[in-house]
């Protein structure tokens, strides 16, 4: 399997996301490599990088992929940068699972 952009930590999952706002749809666009060569999930919001609405638009986002409730992921880092990083509480397992099943439909 080739590197994904997230991994386990205690008591979940720790994602890297590339977001762009303003992206006229609310999708995740797949895994590709940033531009260090580390690996990031593509996301495209929507709303607009003002006022925290595309990063609450993102955590939104993630939790329906994965189906948990929004307030399991959390930003932990990126409030205003493009790259940022999740934590989404719950079964690394499971929650690798569903990022999987979601990228592999891309």
């Amino acid at each position: 399997m080739t590197e994904r952009p997230w991994a386990p930590s205690a008591d979940g999952l720790v994602l890297t996301v590339r977001l762009t706002p303003k992206g006229g749809r609310d999708s995740v666009d797949g895994i590709e490599p940033y531009a260090d060569g580390r690996p990031v999930l593509k996301i495209r919001v929507r709303a607009a990088p003002s006022e925290g609405e595309a990063n609450d638009a993102l955590v939104r986002l993630i939790a329906e992929v994965v189906g948990f409730p929004p307030g399991a992921v959390n930003l932990i880092s990126g409030h205003t940068a493009r790259l940022k990083r999740l934590k989404i509480d719950g079964p690394a397992i499971a929650l690798a699972e569903s990022l999987e099943r979601i990228c592999s439909k891309r």
